[in-house]
């Protein structure tokens, strides 16, 4: 969730760059939301055939292309190619991946616990996304190129590299402990 902190630094640079209004600003994430929208409804159709955590697997990881994709932002990325593609695929991630995320964090939780488990796993989000701001601000604060539309330029590319490293890492921690131990759930089942 902390990775998706990346799009405050999209929205600075679509109104310092292109010099949109904070509306059109609004609809520059419309693919993203739209594509994210249908698939989170089709989860959990897709669950029925799938293992949950290669649904997981497979959201995280095209959030993790789409963001390396976005995170090629410069002063002269066109919109279509630099930005509205990259989010449909981070928006196709998203819409597969919060679902499987959460019940992947109360698994296993005993059912009388479920409420608190629950309220955990939404209090590491926001904790997630907050410390990853802070730390995504740091990152691009490290960016200087002397030109106003430049820096917010290269700061944002620079956010968004933060933000596909860390759902570089997601993919790194889906693969050790969700899929392993989804595999041994599986095994002590049979």
């Amino acid at each position: 969730m902390g990775a998706m902190m990346g799009f405050f630094f999209t929205a600075q640079f679509v109104q310092s760059v292109y010099h949109w209004t904070p509306l059109q600003a609004g609809l520059a994430f419309l693919p993203m939301t739209l594509v994210n929208f249908v698939l989170a409804l089709q989860v959990p159709r897709l669950l029925e055939r799938a293992e949950r955590p290669l649904v997981l697997l497979s959201g995280v990881v095209l959030t993790t292309v789409g963001m390396a994709w976005l995170s090629r932002l410069d002063l002269h990325t066109p919109y279509l190619t630099g930005l509205a593609l990259p989010m449909v695929l981070i928006g196709a991630g998203q819409g597969l991946t919060l679902a499987p995320l959460t019940s992947s964090g109360v698994g296993g939780v005993a059912p009388e616990d479920a409420g608190a488990g629950s309220g955990l796993v939404n209090t590491v989000h926001q904790i997630g996304t907050a410390l990853s701001l802070s730390i995504l601000t740091a990152v691009a604060a490290s960016v200087s190129t002397g030109h106003a539309a430049a820096d917010i330029a290269a700061r944002s590319g620079t956010a968004l590299t933060g933000s596909a490293v860390l759902l570089a890492l997601a993919v790194v921690i889906v693969l050790t402990l969700i899929v392993p131990a989804r595999a041994t759930h599986n095994e002590r089942s049979l």
